[in-house]
């Protein structure tokens, strides 16, 4: 096709302050502000993902050992840091491709990686679902 194209989707997610969600038939989405939360296994390889609403968690997700994924980088339009090197980038992509599990470094036919929807983040889907449906 000829026609100018875009290759990402925007979904909002939150207005005004309150949480929004997209509900179509697998295309839904998650509602509110969220963070993503990564264990590490015992040798420092990556066990998994939770996707929970933003700082809910926090406290429970740090002594539980998993470290935030989701960092803030601009704020009123301007950045909070300079943007990192090329080096730096490159880095960064060895020392967390080092990181995943050997099934997955390998792209193992069937492997997976597990990740898991936060309770909070459930309920707050639950809450907006009810919501829509009383309007």
């Amino acid at each position: 096709s000829d026609v100018p194209a875009i290759d990402f989707i925007y979904k909002l997610q939150e207005y005004a302050g309150a949480p929004r969600r997209k509900r179509s038939d697998k295309k839904g989405t998650w509602p509110g502000r969220k963070q993503v939360w990564r264990r590490y296994d015992a040798d420092g390889r990556m066990a998994g993902d939770r996707i929970a609403l933003d700082q809910a968690s926090a406290p429970a997700a740090a002594s539980a050992g998993e470290e935030p994924l989701l960092h803030c980088v601009m704020r009123n339009g301007r950045r909070l840091a300079p943007s990192p090197s090329l080096d730096e980038i490159r880095s960064r992509a060895k020392r967390e491709l080092e990181r995943l599990p050997e099934n997955l470094r390998r792209l193992e036919p069937g492997a997976n990686y597990p990740v898991e929807v936060g309770e909070e983040l459930i309920k707050l889907a639950d809450e907006v679902d009810s919501r829509a449906r009383q309007r």
